[in-house]
């Protein structure tokens, strides 16, 4: 996911993906298990835990499967705003089928072992989007993940915002990568430069005009000798 950016980059955001699914998995199972205890369930904690891994075991494989696809953007030349986008989607992609797996391990476990009650299939539907919610407010705050080869190796960034104004901000540099390519030369020039390059087209023009000048005066001086 890194490797965008350098070798280290990548290892480390291998390490926080890993972080990122074990702490949300941390923060949102109490509350499954204790609504799953409140509505009736019989599965015990064993068998939620399965569950809830597997689904997080498949969701992982299937966004290891689509690295191949990564580097060759990466090698072709991917636009960093491509690559981000194209990383949430494969992380989008991927939840569904393991959300999709865990919901089918629960209709299972409701129509055929008769331990789970039906309403706590809603009742997961539920909480399937308080635990994206909650992946991608952690998400946001191990960032980055992917670094742009413009700045510096940062193991965590400072600046504000949130997920979903950076998603936009990244759609609307592939809308119009000319204004991306202007804000980033802008934010390169030198003040000085741009001073110094005034003063040396001054002195270009004054040279210029001194040929004219010296015509003009002769001229002048022509005439009134004639008068």
């Amino acid at each position: 996911m890194g490797s965008y950016y350098s070798f280290l980059q990548s290892i480390v955001a291998g390490l926080k993906v890993t972080f990122l699914f074990f702490s949300a998995i941390l923060i949102c199972f109490p509350s499954f298990y204790v609504i799953q205890q409140v509505i009736g369930s019989r599965m015990t904690l064993k068998q939620m835990v399965f569950i809830i891994l597997s689904g997080f075991v498949l969701s992982s494989s299937i966004a290891i499967s689509f690295a191949p696809i990564v580097v060759l953007f990466q090698v072709t030349g991917g636009n960093y705003h491509f690559l981000q986008l194209l990383h949430v989607a494969i992380f989008i992609f991927s939840g569904i089928f393991g959300m999709r797996l865990m919901a089918d391990a629960l209709k299972f476990a409701c129509e055929k072992k008769d331990i789970y009650p039906r309403i706590g299939i809603n009742v997961f539907r539920i909480w399937i989007i308080i635990l994206a919610f909650a992946g991608i407010q952690i998400a946001w705050n191990l960032r980055p993940f992917l670094c742009s080869r413009s700045e510096e190796f940062k193991l965590f960034r400072k600046y504000e915002g949130n997920f979903y104004t950076a998603i936009i901000y990244s759609i609307q540099q592939l809308a119009n990568p000319a204004n991306s390519y202007e804000d980033n030369v802008g934010s390169n020039e030198n003040p000085e430069q741009d001073t110094k390059s005034e003063s040396n087209d001054t002195t270009l023009l004054n040279l210029m005009k001194k040929p004219y000048q010296k015509i003009e005066k002769i001229t002048d001086t022509t005439i009134l000798r004639a008068h």
